[in-house]
């Protein structure tokens, strides 16, 4: 299993009233935790005067790093209706975040719950749901004579070069997709090239 679902662009500003209040959806595809923490600074800065900022993420293939957070509002009213949003779309590697401004009227933890749950519903609609492939990241060394060999062997692999240093000892980094990495290694070994996984 080398696939996973997710969203293939950020959407944002996703609005939603209730009872005065005001729910604001966004949903971002994300990698990493520090992505997340960066996307989350990010809408903080955007919105400094919201009553609270609320969210949840999926990371992995299977969703195995994943975190739900009620940022002050009621335990369980609002990270978990939000992350049931993502098990429920099926997808992972996103950060789906509900920001609110209180509109003086309370909610109650059931009205909560509905609010943080249409919210993360509604942003996640207008998301398109994209297939992606598991990527593994590679580390080739080899001399400077070799860049056309090893150039034409990425290219048949799909791989994407991430950095390339050309020096009598080339190094370049590169992303393949993890279900061809058993295949590339096996050429790689019978050229006897320097490589390794990272």
């Amino acid at each position: 299993m080398f696939e996973f679902q997710t969203i293939n662009k950020k959407i944002e500003e996703i609005l939603l009233k209730e009872k005065g209040s005001k729910f604001i959806g966004f949903a971002y595809p994300v990698n990493s935790e520090s992505e997340i923490k960066d996307s989350l600074n990010e809408l903080k800065s955007i919105h400094p005067k919201a009553t609270h900022h609320c969210y949840a993420y999926r990371l992995g293939i299977n969703g195995e790093n994943y975190r739900a957070n009620d940022d002050g509002e009621p335990s369980g009213s609002a990270g978990l209706p939000i992350y049931n949003q993502l098990l429920a779309h099926q997808i992972t590697n996103v950060l789906v975040v509900v920001i609110r401004y209180y509109g003086g009227t309370k909610l109650g933890v059931g009205g909560l719950v509905k609010a943080y749950k249409e919210s993360a519903k509604y942003t996640l609609e207008q998301a398109e749901i994209i297939t992606k492939e598991l990527e593994s990241k590679i580390e080739l060394k080899f001399k400077f004579s070799q860049q056309n060999l090893i150039f034409t062997l990425l290219n048949k692999y799909d791989g994407k070069i991430l950095s390339f240093e050309a020096e009598d000892i080339c190094t370049i980094i590169a992303n393949i997709k993890t279900s061809k990495k058993e295949s590339i290694s096996e050429e790689l070994s019978e050229m006897l090239l320097e490589f390794n996984f990272i």
